[in-house]
C-alpha cells in the first residue's frame, strides 16, 4: 500500500477542527485513505452515501449521529445528501457546548465546487479543507516515468501491465461520461463531452479560447465554458490563471488549461506505452502538465499557482505564490540538456522572483545562470514540501 502524504495533513486538521472536508476526483484513493485513518482512530464509523443501505441509516440523521458523540464519523460522497450539512452544523455546535471540539467528522467529496458551496453556507468556521490529488512522484519514487505514462490514479498506476492500466483508464472515462456527469444534472451528450475532452488533450497546456473550441465543435461558447466548469468541478481539469502584476507590461489574460492526470491525456489520445507517448507531439506538453500537478501537490497549503506571460514573449510556465508571498518562478522542459530561455529570465526579473528553477526529468542539479538552477522534478518537490 502506498502511503499518502495527505494523511498527516488530515490528521492534523482533525486535531484542530471539528471537521475536515477531503476533496478529490473519484477513484483517487479518498476512501482507502479515510479507512486507513479510521484504523488509527478508535471507534470510528464509516458511511458510504452511495450505498443505499448506508444512506438509509441517515433517514433521521440527527438521531443517528447522536449515537457517535465523541467519535470520528466518516461520510463518503457527502454531496449526495445536501441537506446533511445543516444537521452537521447542529451536531458540531451541540458537541462544542459539551466540550467535544475536535475530530468529529471527516467528509469526502468528488465535486469541489458543489461541496465548497454547501459547506461554506452551513459549516463556515467549523471545518478545514484538504485535497487529495493523484499519486505524486514523491509517493511513488523511483517510478516517475511510469507515473507520467499511467497517471496518478492508484488502480491505473499499480496495474500489472501498461495494457491493463490503459483498459482501466478507458473504463474510468466511460464511467464518468455515462454515469457521473448525469448525476450532477448536466445535460451533455456523452459523445460531445468526450470529443471536447479529447480536444483538450490535443491542446494540453494551451491558452483557453472558448470561441475557438465552440467553432470546432459546432456548439456555443457558453456551452464550452459550461463543459470546462464541469470538468474543473470534478477536479479533472486545471485552469491555470495568469498572474497579474503592475509591471508596465502587456500581459496575456486568458487562462491555460490542463487535464490534470497525465494518464487520462494519454488514454484520450490512444497512447498506452512509454514509446507511444515519446513519439507523439503532445509529449512535451504532457510532461509539463505532469510536472505542474506534482509541484502544486508538494507546495505548502495556501500556495496559489499561476503562469505569467507578456505579449512580448516573456514567460514563466508555473509561478507559485507561497503563503508568505514568496514567488517561485519555474520553467519546465522535458530535455536531458535543458537551457533556460531569455524570456524566462526577463519574466522572473519583472516580478522579482526569489527562487528560480528549471525543472527537468534528469537526476542532477546544476546552475544555468547566476539566478537559475536546473533541478530534477523530485528535488524541486522536496524543496517545496520543506517550506511548509
Amino acid at each position: 500500500m502506498i502511503r499518502r502524504r495527505a494523511e498527516q495533513e488530515i490528521l492534523l486538521g482533525l486535531s484542530e477542527a471539528p471537521a475536515v472536508a477531503l476533496l478529490g476526483p473519484r477513484q483517487v484513493g479518498k476512501t482507502t485513505l479515510a479507512l486507513g485513518i479510521a484504523d488509527k482512530v478508535p471507534d470510528s464509523t464509516y458511511l458510504d452515501l452511495e450505498n443505499p443501505a448506508h444512506a438509509a441509516r441517515l433517514a433521521d440523521p440527527g438521531a443517528y449521529l447522536e449515537r457517535f458523540t465523541g467519535q470520528l464519523v466518516i461520510l463518503d460522497e457527502i454531496q449526495r445528501i445536501p441537506g446533511l450539512f445543516e444537521v452537521l452544523r447542529g451536531q458540531i455546535d451541540r458537541r462544542r457546548r459539551q466540550g467535544v471540539r475536535f475530530g468529529q467528522f471527516l467528509l469526502l467529496g468528488s465535486a469541489s465546487q458543489v461541496l465548497l458551496r454547501q459547506t461554506a453556507e452551513s459549516l463556515a468556521g467549523r471545518l478545514i479543507y484538504a485535497e487529495l490529488p493523484g499519486l505524486d512522484a514523491l509517493e511513488t519514487d523511483p517510478d516517475s516515468d511510469r507515473l507520467w505514462i499511467r497517471g496518478g490514479f492508484p488502480e491505473s498506476f499499480l496495474a500489472r501491465t501498461d495494457a491493463a492500466s490503459a483498459r482501466w483508464r478507458l473504463g474510468f472515462l466511460r464511467a464518468y461520461l455515462e454515469r457521473d456527469v448525469p448525476q450532477f444534472g448536466i445535460r451533455v451528450p456523452a459523445e460531445t463531452l468526450r470529443r471536447f475532452w479529447t480536444m483538450l488533450a490535443h491542446r494540453q497546456g494551451g491558452m483557453f479560447n472558448a470561441s475557438r473550441f465552440a467553432a470546432s465543435m459546432d456548439v456555443s461558447a457558453p456551452s464550452i465554458k459550461r463543459y470546462v466548469d464541469l470538468l474543473a468541478d470534478l477536479m479533472l481539469l486545471r485552469r491555470l490563471s495568469p498572474f497579474f502584476a503592475n509591471v508596465g507590461k502587456r500581459l496575456v489574460k486568458a487562462p491555460k488549461v490542463y487535464i490534470r492526470d497525465s494518464g487520462l491525456v494519454h488514454t484520450l489520445l490512444g497512447l498506452a506505452t512509454f514509446d507511444d507517448v515519446l513519439s507523439h507531439p503532445v509529449a512535451g506538453q504532457s510532461w509539463e502538465g505532469f510536472a505542474i500537478e506534482n509541484l502544486i501537490s508538494a507546495a505548502p497549503f495556501g500556495t496559489t499557482p499561476w503562469f505569467y506571460r507578456t505579449r512580448a514573449g516573456a514567460e514563466i510556465d508555473l509561478l507559485l505564490q507561497l503563503p508568505n508571498q514568496q514567488l517561485w518562478a519555474i520553467q519546465i522542459k522535458r530535455s536531458s540538456a535543458p537551457r533556460t530561455s531569455r524570456g524566462f529570465e526577463l519574466a522572473a526579473n519583472d516580478l522579482g522572483a526569489e527562487n528560480r528553477i528549471l525543472v527537468y526529468p534528469g537526476d542532477e542539479e546544476f546552475p544555468l545562470s547566476r539566478e537559475t538552477t536546473a533541478t530534477p522534478l523530485k528535488t524541486a518537490m522536496a524543496w517545496l514540501a520543506t517550506t511548509a
